[in-house]
C-alpha cells in the first residue's frame, strides 16, 4: 500500500509539474492610443515631416496595437505580430501590400548545443537606438529625432551571441537596407551591421551599433555609414539617466571621398518619485545641414534643439497613463503657423499604453 500512495504521489507531482510548465507558443499584444495637440495647428494635421511615431495633431488615434505570437522550444524560435495604428501608416508607407501591417516575422535556430549562438533571420526591431516602437518600453512618451530617423524595423539575417552570464551580447547583421522590407529598386548591393551591448550589472547598460549599406539605384548609389553609442544608468532605484550619441556620414554622390554628416546626441534623466509615478525630462539636438535624412532648402539645413517634459502614472505594472509636453527649437525658419515659415513647434501629447 506504501508503494501505491508513494508512486501515486510522484505521479500526482510530476502531472502539475508539467501543468504548470509555460506552454512553448506565448500569445501577447499591445495597444497604445493617443491625442497630440500642436500648437502651430497644422491644416492637415500631421506633425512635422521627420516625426513618424504620434505624428497625429489635434485628433485621438491609434498609434499601435498589435497581436503577437511567440515560440521557443529552447533551440528553435519563431515571432509573428500582426500591427495596425498610425505608426505603421507613416513607417511601412513605402511597403507592398500586406507587409505594412506586420510589426515582426522572424525565425531562428540555435547553433551550439553548449553556447547561446543564434541565427535569426526575417523582420525584426532595429538595432540602432534605445528607444523602440513600442513606447511603454521608453522613458518618455514620444521619441527623439535620431530615433525617428533611423530604422525601426529591419529585414535580413543576424547571428547573435551572448555570454552564460548575460552580460555580453555580440551580432552581426545581414540587411536588405535602411529600414526596408523589401529592397530598394535597382539596388543590388546588401547592408550590414554590427551590435555590442555590454551589461556588467543589472542597472548598466552600455551599447554600440553600427551600420554600413548604400542608398540609391546602383548607377548612382552612395554609401553611408552610421554609428550609435548609449548608456542606460540606473543610479538608484529611483533617478535613472540615458545618454546617446549618433553620428552618420553619407557620400555626396557615388565615387567621391566628399562626405556629408549628421550628429545627434541625447539626454533623458528620469525619477520615480512614488510607487505609481514617474516624470523624465530630455534634451536632444540634432544637426543635419545637408539634408541626408531631414532636408530642409534652408541656409543652415536642419539643426534643431528638442526639449521634453513627460509624466507617467502607472495604476498597474502592465498599464501607463502618460503627458508631454515637447518645444523644438530651429535654427532656421523650418516649421510652418498659419501660413508662415517660424523657427519653433510645440506640441501636448498624452497616451494610454496596455501590454497584455
Amino acid at each position: 500500500m506504501k508503494k501505491i500512495v508513494l508512486l501515486a504521489a510522484a505521479l500526482t507531482t510530476g502531472f502539475f509539474a508539467k501543468a504548470q510548465e509555460e506552454p512553448k507558443i506565448k500569445v501577447t499584444g499591445y495597444l497604445e492610443a493617443y491625442y497630440g495637440y500642436d500648437f502651430n495647428k497644422p491644416a492637415d494635421h500631421n506633425r512635422p515631416g521627420f516625426i513618424y511615431s504620434h505624428n497625429r495633431a489635434n485628433e485621438v488615434n491609434l498609434n499601435l496595437g498589435f497581436i503577437k505570437a511567440a515560440y521557443d522550444s529552447g533551440n528553435i524560435r519563431a515571432n509573428l505580430a500582426v500591427m495596425a495604428g498610425t505608426y505603421a501608416n507613416a513607417n511601412l508607407a513605402a511597403e507592398p501590400g500586406v507587409l505594412k501591417n506586420i510589426f515582426e516575422a522572424n525565425a531562428g535556430v540555435k547553433l551550439s548545443k553548449s553556447e547561446n549562438l543564434w541565427i535569426d533571420a526575417g523582420i525584426f526591431s532595429s538595432h540602432i537606438g534605445f528607444e523602440s516602437a513600442v513606447s511603454k518600453d521608453c522613458w518618455v512618451l514620444t521619441r527623439n529625432i535620431s530615433s525617428e530617423n533611423t530604422p525601426y524595423y529591419e529585414s535580413g539575417a543576424k547571428i547573435s551571441y551572448g555570454t552564460k552570464d548575460g552580460k555580453f551580447t555580440a551580432t552581426a547583421l545581414y540587411l536588405n537596407g535602411w529600414q526596408r522590407i523589401s529592397r530598394q529598386n535597382g539596388n543590388n548591393k546588401p547592408a550590414g551591421g554590427l551590435q555590442l551591448s555590454w551589461k556588467p550589472t543589472a542597472k548598466i547598460t552600455v551599447n554600440y551599433s553600427n551600420y554600413l549599406g548604400t542608398e540609391g539605384a546602383d548607377s548612382v548609389r552612395v554609401n553611408r555609414f552610421y554609428h550609435n553609442i548609449y548608456g542606460i544608468f540606473q543610479l538608484t532605484d529611483k533617478f535613472g539617466v540615458t545618454l546617446g550619441l549618433d553620428y552618420g556620414t553619407q557620400q555626396k554622390q557615388k565615387g567621391s571621398d566628399d562626405k556629408n554628416e549628421v550628429i545627434s546626441p541625447v539626454a533623458i534623466l528620469q525619477y520615480k518619485f512614488a510607487p505609481k509615478w514617474a516624470v523624465a525630462g530630455r534634451f536632444e539636438y540634432y544637426e543635419d545641414k545637408n539634408g541626408i535624412f531631414i532636408a530642409t532648402g534652408t541656409p543652415e539645413g536642419f539643426k534643431t534643439k528638442g526639449y521634453s517634459l513627460n509624466l507617467d502614472y502607472s495604476p498597474i505594472a502592465n498599464a501607463v497613463i502618460r503627458l508631454e509636453g515637447k518645444a523644438y527649437d530651429s535654427k532656421d525658419k523650418i516649421f510652418a503657423r498659419e501660413g508662415a515659415a517660424v523657427n519653433a513647434n510645440v506640441a501636448l501629447t498624452a497616451s494610454i499604453a496596455v501590454s497584455f
